[in-house]
């Protein structure tokens, strides 16, 4: 007897990103395309040139501001329902970014989910405090990121990590030492001005940092009072103070202003024994705005798809991961994952991201566990 035909894909890779048949549209294109539905801000998931976007409401300033006062852009809430060529899409919150969202397509009995970057931690407390948190989305088929698709990946409690941050800032500023805290101006430093102690000392930031600040409080994100670090020439003040910039300001002349400075980098791929050698600062601190791999392991089960399909990151390592559970799995070759198109004159992205697994594995100081051990 024949087996029964499974339903055509609702996602499908195409050569300008992922693509929806039915409905006749795009989540995340990298090439320009009529219609794009945008998982967030980034960069590399929201870039210019689509005839029309469709986002989340809080992502509209940070889009217009870096795609163009003028683009075709349509918002929703979360969960709000958008009817196209007979697709429902509704976006869900990813937990990443301000904005950041889970797109579900359903059609034909069939339910889609595609994550774009989302961030679940180990520790169930743990969320990102300035966007809503990671919600689960029951689904057929889940299109995963896995950044830091690796078991080496596995983030302290966050709590622990801004006690080391505000510890660090606190020795500078009696020291009368300028402490330079580098992330990412979108995303991550917000989610920093946000864990801070600003008891400690004034807080400065650097030009590419205040304007989405700026959206993130018109979202309505509580965020400390900053200052512009360019309009700031007391000495006495910036020995106190916490500088938070994009890691595109190393080894500029923009630096000089602060005199003696002690600089630290928050990033997830501090998890790597030598990375913040090669980064050439003081300090790394692993925090993170992706999942880790307890994360992504709890995020994956949560939809309850018996297939799932990764993109960006350890394909291999999670698609072999997500077989020996039992779960059907695949890979799409996505343009995805490079944070740097965000930052003003960045050389390189992911400058501490190792060449493979192994290399990884090496880096941590023990090989590659096979994945799936329960913590």
């Amino acid at each position: 007897m024949a087996l029964p035909s499974r339903s055509p894909d609702l996602i499908i890779e195409r050569p300008q990103g992922l693509y929806c048949p039915p409905g006749d549209f795009y989540i995340d294109p990298w090439r320009p395309v009529d219609r794009a539905v945008i998982t967030h801000a980034h960069g590399d998931h929201a870039r210019m040139g689509h005839g029309h976007y469709l986002a989340h409401h809080d992502s509209a300033g940070v889009l217009r501001t870096r795609l163009g006062a003028d683009i075709h852009l349509q918002t929703v809430a979360y969960g709000e329902p958008v009817e196209h060529r007979g697709v429902r899409i509704s976006l869900h919150p990813a937990g990443h970014v301000l904005g950041s969202a889970q797109v579900r397509v359903e059609h034909g009995g069939q339910v889609w989910v595609a994550s774009g970057d989302y961030f679940v931690s180990g520790h169930a407390a743990d969320t990102n405090r300035t966007c809503v948190p990671f919600e689960p989305v029951r689904c057929d088929c889940f299109i995963t990121e896995s950044t830091f698709g690796l078991p080496i990946y596995r983030w302290q409690p966050e709590q622990a990590v801004f006690d080391d941050i505000n510890a660090w800032w606190r020795r500078n500023a009696e020291a009368g030492r300028t402490s330079l805290l580098l992330g990412y101006s979108f995303g991550k430093a917000q989610r920093l001005l946000a864990g801070v102690d600003p008891g400690i000392g004034p807080i400065l930031v650097h030009g590419a940092v205040e304007p989405l600040n700026a959206a993130y409080r018109a979202a309505g994100v509580a965020l400390p009072p900053t200052q512009y670090a360019g309009a700031v020439s007391d000495k006495a003040l910036l020995q106190r103070s916490l500088v938070v910039a994009p890691p595109s300001v190393q080894h500029s002349a923009w630096l000089k202003r602060f005199g003696d400075f002690s600089d630290a980098f928050a990033s997830g791929w501090m998890q790597l024994r030598g990375a913040r050698r090669r980064h050439g600062v003081d300090r790394g601190f692993v925090l993170s705005d992706h999942a880790d791999w307890p994360g992504l392991q709890q995020a994956i089960a949560a939809t309850g798809a018996q297939r799932v399909i990764v993109t960006h990151g350890y394909e291999a390592v999670m698609v072999r991961w997500l077989q020996e559970q039992g779960l059907e799995a695949g890979a799409f070759n996505t343009e995805y994952g490079d944070d740097a198109l965000d930052e003003p004159a960045a050389a390189e992205s992911r400058p501490d991201a190792p060449a493979s697994p192994a290399a990884a594995s090496e880096e941590a100081g023990r090989p590659i566990d096979t994945p799936g051990e329960p913590e």
